[in-house]
């Protein structure tokens, strides 16, 4: 069994389950720090990067834990089409094309497991707080520009020091809220924030 999961074919999703394994044992023992917290930037088309996010089932679940669930699909997943490779073709699969499909392919299960565990475990959610209770802290755009009908990412500190990603849009028509930008948080729809900013993003500074 041993000299199948050291087989080249199989080192890539054998090292993803061993790293599955060790993040574990990290929050486990307490030892993962703020790293479930941290800000995932992205550059780019800011629809089509908060749409990937949102299809990973990123954000349902601490970063960690997400992680820990695709690296463990994703090892699983690839092992057994390598056995079904060799099975069929009598030999494995390159791992030039076996490892991006079986990432691509592992997405969707870490999505939907994400769905569930946040359901069955809500304090393992990223948002442990009433999410009413960021209304009235300031937010920071974090990807993209913010216009009505259409949000942008940013993320809010609340009272515990935890951040959080929301999507943020103007409460105001009139108003366009840009990266880096802060404003604050007046309501919320849904999952949906809404925002107002006094412009001061775009005031020289005078010191």
């Amino acid at each position: 069994m041993f000299d199948q999961l050291l087989a080249p074919e199989n080192v890539v999703f054998s090292s993803a389950l061993l790293l599955m394994l060790l993040i574990g044992v990290v929050q486990a023992t307490g030892l993962s720090g703020d790293i479930d917290g941290m800000d995932m930037d992205a550059t780019g088309d800011a629809s089509a990067a908060n749409a990937l996010l949102a299809w990973a089932g990123i954000g349902r679940v601490p970063f960690l834990m997400w992680l820990v669930l695709f690296l463990a699909i994703f090892g699983a997943l690839g092992l057994g089409l390598q056995q079904l490779m060799t099975a069929l073709t009598g030999g494995a699969g390159s791992n030039l094309l076996m490892v991006p499909l079986t990432a691509l392919a592992a997405l969707p299960p870490t999505s939907a497991a994400a769905r569930i565990v946040g359901r069955i475990f809500p304090g393992l959610e990223t948002t442990a707080i009433d999410r009413d209770e960021l209304i009235g802290l300031y937010a920071q755009i974090s990807i993209g520009t913010a216009r009505e009908g259409h949000p942008a990412r940013a993320q809010v500190i609340d009272r515990h020091g935890q951040t959080h990603q929301i999507m943020v849009e103007p409460d105001s028509p009139d108003q366009v809220f840009q990266t880096g930008e802060k404003l604050l948080l007046v309501k919320r729809e849904g999952e949906l924030f809404k925002g107002f900013t006094n412009g001061d993003f775009y005031l020289p500074r005078l010191d």
